[in-house]
């Protein structure tokens, strides 16, 4: 039998510097997303992405206002679109690959804990 190779993520695909990455940031700010917090899980060989990217709205109306600008603005910044889009009035998920983006209501965001269950990322808060 053979032996078992560890594949190893690559190191860095995508930066903070990043036109995608900085466009989402400065979407959520502008329309006033709370709690912005970026997990990179550029060193986890298990995690899907490079990045999450979470945040939280006030009201259900308030979470689809901040996905909607955000597959706008990456639209027409960046010439991007989602990958793959889970619409929730609690939790929207905007997945462009080496980014995902959780849009939570407050609630779901404590219930799920994203935080916790990716704890080996380095955390930054914005």
């Amino acid at each position: 039998m053979g032996s078992v190779q560890e594949v190893n993520k690559p190191a860095a695909r995508l930066s903070k510097n990043s036109k995608l990455f900085k466009t989402i940031i400065n979407t959520i700010k502008d329309k006033k997303g709370e709690g912005i917090v970026v997990l990179d899980l550029r060193k986890i060989s298990e995690a899907v992405a490079d990045y999450f990217i979470l945040c939280d709205g006030r009201s259900h109306i308030q979470v689809k206002s901040i996905a909607d600008a955000i597959r706008d603005e990456v639209e027409e910044t960046c010439e991007e679109k989602p990958y793959h889009l889970e619409l929730g009035e609690k939790w929207t998920l905007v997945d462009y690959v080496n980014i995902v983006v959780h849009v939570f209501q407050q609630e779901q965001r404590q219930f799920y804990s994203l935080e916790s269950l990716w704890a080996d990322a380095e955390r930054t808060e914005y």
